[in-house]
C-alpha cells in the first residue's frame, strides 16, 4: 500500500517527506553561505578598501538581508521546490523571462563552482609548498572539476546529516581564524587599528571603493536563496522559515566580521590583497606554530563541497529545463546504468573548464557569480511586491513593503557599472545567458519545424 503524503496546517501536500526541522534547516542555511566566499575573497576585499575589510561584508550582510526578507513571503506562501523561477513564473507569466530567470540561476552555479575549483587549486599548491606557474592553479582546477564531474555522474546525493558534517568543518575552519585572531589581540600582537583605517586608491574617495568591494564581498553572502528549495521537505515551512532563515544570516553575518576583522589585525591589506589565499597567511602570521596543511585541508574541504553542490545544482536545472522542451531534448538524457542526466553534466562541466582557463581568476569569476544572482533578486523583490494581489488560505510571513522596494533598488544598483566591476564580469555574464538564449532559440525552432512535419 502507498504511504499517502500527510500535511499538517501551514503545510501543503507533498510527495516529499518532511524531514527537516529547525536545527537541520538552520545547519543547511549556514553550510549554504559559508564556503568559498570568505575563504577566497577577504583578500580582493582588502585590496579594494584596506583595514576596513569587514565594512563590505557588513554591508553585503544587510543587501542579502532586504532580499532574504522577500524570499522569505514567497516561500512561506509558495512552499515549493522552485525557488526564483518559480516566483517570476507567477508574478509576471512571460515564459522567457523565466527562463532566464532560471538559467541565470544555473549560470551563477556554474561560475561559483568555478570560483571554488581555484580556491581548492591555490590553496593545494600553497599547503605543499608547490611552485606551479602561471598555468598550474588554472589546470589543477581543471583536474579537480573533473573528479567533480565524475562524482557528479555517479550520482551523489547530498544528505542532511552530510550537510552537517560539512557544515562543522566549515565553521571549524572560520572560528580557528577568529580564535587566532582574538588570541593574538589579548597577546599584543598585530595591529588592531588597521581595522579602522581606509586604504584607497588617490582621488577615488570613500565611496566608491566601499561599493565595489560590497559588489565583490557580496558573493559570500549567497546561498540563503538555495534554502527555499528544500521548503518542501521541511516540517511545517510557514512557520519555521523566517526565523530559521534570518538566525542563519544573523550568524553567518557575525562570522564574517570577525574572520575580517582577525585577518586584518595579523596581516596588512596589501599582503592579505595578494594572491588567492588570504586566510592561510592569517594563519601563518598569527600562530606560525599550527600545521598549516591541516588549515589547508579545512578549506579545500569546504570550497569542494561548494563546487559540488553549485555543478549537482547547474546540472540539474540544465536537465530540469531540457525535460521541459526548452533547451534540446539530449541535455535531459539519463544515464542507463547510473541515472543520472551525464549530458548535462558533461555540458556545464565543460563550461566551467572554459571558465577556469579563459575567464581571469576568483574576482572575475566571484563577482560574476554575484552580479548574476543580484539581478535575479532585484526580480524577486519586484516579483513579491506583484503578488501581493494573489492571497493563498494559509497564513505567511509578509515582510513591509519598503524593504523589498529598498532590496530591489540596491541589488540593481551594486550590479550596475557604477559599482566599479570589472568589465569581464559582465562579458562571461553576457556570453552564459547568449549561450541559454541561443539553446532556447534552437529548441524552440526545432520544435516548431518537427510540429509541422508531423
Amino acid at each position: 500500500m502507498t504511504e499517502q503524503p500527510v500535511t499538517v496546517q501551514g503545510e501543503e501536500k507533498t510527495d516529499l517527506k518532511r524531514v527537516m526541522g529547525p536545527g537541520l534547516l538552520l545547519l543547511f542555511i549556514i553550510g549554504d553561505i559559508l564556503g568559498t566566499g570568505i575563504y577566497a575573497l577577504t583578500g580582493q576585499v582588502a585590496a579594494e578598501v584596506g583595514g576596513v575589510v569587514w565594512l563590505p561584508f557588513l554591508i553585503a550582510f544587510i543587501v542579502a538581508l532586504l532580499t532574504a526578507c522577500s524570499y522569505l513571503e514567497l516561500v512561506t506562501k509558495y512552499p515549493q521546490a522552485a525557488g526564483a523561477a518559480l516566483y517570476t513564473h507567477k508574478a509576471f507569466g512571460i515564459h522567457f523571462l523565466t527562463f532566464i530567470v532560471a538559467f541565470a540561476v544555473m549560470s551563477s552555479g556554474i561560475t561559483s563552482a568555478a570560483t571554488a575549483s581555484r580556491a581548492f587549486a591555490s590553496n593545494f599548491a600553497t599547503s605543499l609548498g608547490l611552485e606551479v606557474g602561471a598555468w598550474g592553479v588554472p589546470l589543477m582546477a581543471v583536474a579537480f572539476i573533473a573528479l567533480v564531474a565524475a562524482v557528479n555522474f555517479r550520482g551523489v546525493g547530498e544528505s542532511v546529516k552530510m550537510n552537517v558534517v560539512l557544515t562543522v568543518v566549515e565553521v571549524t575552519g572560520l572560528l580557528i581564524i577568529i580564535g587566532i585572531g582574538l588570541w593574538a589581540i589579548a597577546g599584543g600582537q598585530g595591529d588592531v587599528s588597521r581595522a579602522w583605517t581606509f586604504a584607497t586608491p588617490e582621488n577615488s574617495g570613500v565611496f566608491w571603493p566601499v561599493v565595489s568591494a560590497t559588489a565583490l564581498a557580496f558573493f559570500a553572502m549567497v546561498g540563503f536563496e538555495d534554502s527555499v528549495n528544500m521548503a518542501e521537505e521541511c516540517k511545517n515551512p510557514s512557520r519555521v522559515f523566517p526565523k530559521v532563515l534570518l538566525a542563519g544570516l544573523g550568524i553567518t553575518g557575525v562570522i564574517y566580521v570577525l574572520v575580517a576583522i582577525s585577518a586584518i589585525t595579523l596581516v596588512p591589506a596589501d599582503e592579505l590583497g595578494a594572491g588567492e589565499t588570504p586566510l592561510l597567511k592569517v594563519v601563518q602570521a598569527g600562530a606560525p606554530n599550527f600545521p598549516i596543511s591541516i588549515f589547508a585541508v579545512i578549506t579545500m574541504f569546504a570550497v569542494a563541497n561548494s563546487a559540488l553542490i553549485n555543478m549537482m545544482m547547474a546540472s540539474r536545472l540544465i536537465y530540469g529545463m531540457a525535460r521541459e522542451g526548452v533547451l534540446p531534448q539530449a541535455l535531459g538524457k539519463v544515464h542507463a546504468e547510473r541515472r543520472t542526466p551525464y549530458i548535462a553534466i558533461g555540458f556545464t562541466s565543460l563550461l566551467a573548464v572554459v571558465l577556469i582557463l579563459f575567464a581571469g581568476g576568483v574576482p572575475a569569476l566571484g563577482g560574476t557569480t554575484s552580479l548574476l544572482l543580484l539581478c535575479v533578486f532585484a526580480i524577486v523583490n519586484i516579483a513579491v511586491l506583484v503578488l501581493r494581489k494573489d492571497k493563498v488560505a494559509h497564513k505567511h510571513f509578509r515582510t513591509p513593503t519598503i524593504l523589498p522596494v529598498l532590496g530591489a533598488i540596491s541589488c540593481v544598483f551594486l550590479a550596475g557599472p557604477w559599482s566599479g566591476r570589472d568589465p569581464i564580469q559582465y562579458g562571461i555574464a553576457a556570453c552564459l545567458l547568449g549561450l541559454g538564449v541561443l539553446l532556447w532559440f534552437a529548441t524552440v525552432r526545432f520544435m516548431k519545424t518537427a510540429a509541422a512535419a508531423a
